[in-house]
């Protein structure tokens, strides 16, 4: 029987937090060790006590200096973006070679979709998830991009303002910028832009993700093929990503002018997404939190099985 790869989650708040109780529902190679934070009153770091995990709330610093780090194969950082710049620095200095599945948008390491270039990055020390908009819609572009060259990607993501910790909004800034860049290096599209909402609305709205390409005319049956086969693989392990309605094509034939690119005539490919989370920590709402956690703990599982191959052989 394979020996199970032990994970450490650093950062307590919502998405911390999901990732925990994500994992410890798994039958997979993954075995949470401890959660880290630092507030000791956050319900995280009490749930995590309750569920028999170590709960640290002395940041990454405590971490570092508690026995259990020596056990600690792989850690999620689920902080914010200019802590992961600190915490990064501390924990490979103190264990050089450990590796970090980051999901702030700080970008160190490669970026990661899944079903795009996993395979690519599975020796990556610091493994960069991107954010959750761009989880639900770099697929997509990647789709497109699959089947003609796409000059343009713009998206769009709508979360619940409920479903919004810190992290989250001290991030907004780096979300557009982060998803932006791996719509090109990751998505393929020769520009993109991201946008994203904080929708206050209530009841609280599920996330929905819009995804615009601009390309040269193509067969668009063949684009259609492709978003569905990749919203398939996406599913796999995000149930609740669909899509909202079906692909939507418009022929541009008056020229627009697209900033950095120029001017356009071709094919407009219009994407409606919504994400539905798996309530396992906030309401089924929060699917931002759901495609974010499944895709870095589906990231951690394809890397720990590989571990565990090797090991065997």
């Amino acid at each position: 029987m394979p020996q199970p790869v032990h994970v450490a989650i650093i950062g307590s708040g919502n998405i911390g937090t999901d990732l925990m109780i994500k994992v410890l529902r798994s039958t997979g190679p993954l075995e949470v060790t401890a959660l880290v934070g630092i507030d000791p009153e956050s319900d995280g770091l009490r749930r995590a006590a309750s569920m028999g995990v170590k709960a640290i709330p002395t940041g990454v610093n405590g971490l570092i200096s508690d026995p259990v780090f020596e056990t600690i194969d792989i850690i999620f950082d689920a902080t914010s973006a200019k802590a992961h710049v600190y915490n990064a620095e501390q924990l490979q200095t103190a264990k050089p070679g450990i590796r970090l599945i980051d999901l702030t948008p700080a970008a160190i390491g490669p970026y990661c979709i899944p079903v795009v270039n996993l395979e690519e990055h599975l020796d990556a020390l610091n493994l960069n998830m991107v954010t959750c908009g761009g989880q639900a819609t770099i697929p997509m572009v990647a789709a497109v991009s699959s089947v003609v060259p796409v000059r343009y990607a713009e998206i769009v993501a709508s979360i619940s303002s409920k479903s919004a910790g810190p992290g989250t909004r001290a991030n907004i800034d780096e979300f557009t910028e982060t998803t932006s860049q791996a719509l090109q290096t990751v998505g393929g599209a020769e520009r993109g832009k991201a946008i994203i909402v904080l929708n206050p609305a209530e009841p609280p709205l599920m996330m929905r993700d819009t995804v615009f390409t601009l390309s040269e005319i193509a067969d668009q049956a063949a684009i259609e093929a492709s978003v569905q086969a990749m919203v398939a693989r996406v599913n796999a392990y995000v149930p609740g990503y669909r899509l909202k309605q079906p692909v939507q094509f418009d022929l541009i034939e008056q020229p627009i002018n697209i900033p950095g690119i120029g001017t356009f005539t071709g094919l407009k490919t219009s994407i409606f997404l919504e994400v539905e989370g798996a309530a396992h920590y906030l309401p089924a709402y929060a699917g931002n939190l759901d495609i974010m956690t499944s895709a870095a703990m589906h990231a951690a599982e394809t890397i720990a099985l590989r571990s565990q191959t090797e090991k065997a052989a």
